[in-house]
């Protein structure tokens, strides 16, 4: 029996747990990537070099290899495109409006105001003298990235300025969007929609790094929230897929929770990045989204059931922050995976640096330098064991401060 085939958009690092899946699954994985030594290549079983705004091409290899579904996860970047290909051939995805929205924060925030879905106040601004209906402090966004790049809090004028210029050099747009800025604890919610159903699957709590940037630091899942507050989030992401039109498809939803309410910052149609997905999820819950979303894809059949916890443990992932800048003079990374491995509580580890790099403030995922991520059976254990993750490896780590 010949093999179903299903594409994959991206090959990159946090696709390589989709595609293992995939292939776990018995289906004949085709990759796609603008770069041609993509990190996972040498994991599908067919890799094709197609620039990210290549319509034809990317409509000739679907073709080629006569795909049934269409996948990625953690990226926003090939949605609109993945969206236009599905149309073309008939295979189960979202509207390509869909995909418009959710990978423009301004047009998302427009369709969260049209949609009664609680978010902050926002507008787009080309230029610093537009400020002048917000009061400090504010957040600024490129309207078409992602990872935090280009995201800034602005206490004051002066800092906007500063921070505008920024912005702008993470956007191909010529405005960036300005938000108030909401106090509160941060969150994302990771869902499933089929067929009309919306299924929460799990919780995540989010750790970031002090303002003014905002790049997560790590994650907990669940997530510590009441159960009146959660069943307002249920309502809240029916809601959202209702007038995003989320269907065929997961969906990662960040908000603030703070004593006026709930708050969505922003959606995407798409698994959840940092692992939340790939292994939090599955090691908090049994479930495994990447095996429900290519089912999906497929046009295979899953039902609520499918969505239901398996067991209730506690995840997290904690992202590598080193305590000082400068150039690592010496690394001991004998003692240090050992120590870090020795932990019956690890279920992964990875730290990416080398002796001479230069550790610089982290001002976007891009600058994060490995992580850990645990299974516990309770949340005090689980915030206690990535705690002495990440001193383990600062101790394993000497650097020179050239200040």
């Amino acid at each position: 029996m010949t093999k179903k085939s299903i594409l994959v958009f991206g090959v990159g690092e946090l696709q390589c747990s989709i595609i293992n899946r995939a292939k776990e699954k018995g289906l004949f994985v085709v990759g796609i990537d603008p770069c041609a030594d993509a990190y996972g290549k040498e994991l599908v079983d067919a890799f094709e070099v197609v620039d990210g705004q290549d319509y034809e091409r990317t409509l000739a290899v679907a073709r080629k290899y006569n795909v049934a579904g269409i996948i990625t996860a953690a990226t926003d970047k090939p949605l609109v495109m993945m969206a236009r290909v599905a149309k073309e051939l008939n295979l189960k995805f979202y509207p390509e409006d869909t995909a418009i929205i959710s990978t423009d924060k301004f047009l998302m925030k427009e369709a969260f105001r049209k949609g009664n879905i609680p978010c902050a106040k926002g507008k787009l601004i080309f230029s610093v003298d537009e400020i002048d209906d917000f009061v400090f402090p504010v957040i600024l966004k490129p309207r078409d990235n992602s990872g935090s790049r280009g995201v800034i809090l602005c206490d004051n004028i002066d800092s906007l300025k500063t921070a505008f210029e920024e912005t702008i050099r993470y956007t191909k747009k010529s405005s960036v969007l300005v938000e108030e800025f909401i106090e509160g604890k941060e969150y994302s919610i990771e869902s499933l929609h089929w067929n009309g159903n919306t299924e929460i699957i799990q919780f995540t709590e989010k750790r970031t790094t002090p303002f003014p940037y905002n790049v997560e630091l790590g994650h907990i899942q669940p997530a510590d929230i009441s159960s009146i507050d959660k069943e307002k989030i249920r309502k809240i992401i029916e809601q959202l897929a209702i007038v995003l039109k989320f269907d065929n498809c997961a969906s990662h939803t960040e908000l603030k929770i703070n004593n006026k309410g709930i708050f969505v910052i922003e959606t995407s149609p798409r698994l959840g990045g940092d692992y939340i997905t790939s292994m939090l999820v599955p090691l908090s819950t049994g479930v495994n989204m990447e095996d429900l979303l290519i089912n999906i894809s497929l046009g295979n059949k899953i039902c609520v059931c499918d969505c239901k916890h398996q067991f209730d443990k506690f995840s997290g992932v904690t992202f590598i922050a080193l305590l000082k800048q400068g150039k690592i003079t010496h690394i001991n990374a004998i003692e240090m995976n050992s120590k870090i491995m020795s932990c019956s509580n690890v279920k992964f580890f990875i730290f990416k640096l080398k002796q001479g790099d230069e550790i610089v403030k982290i001002t976007n995922s891009l600058d994060r330098y490995g992580q850990i991520v645990m299974q516990e059976n309770s949340r005090e254990k689980l915030m206690e064991a990535l705690q002495k993750g990440n001193v383990i490896v600062n101790k394993c780590v000497q650097i020179l401060n050239n200040r």
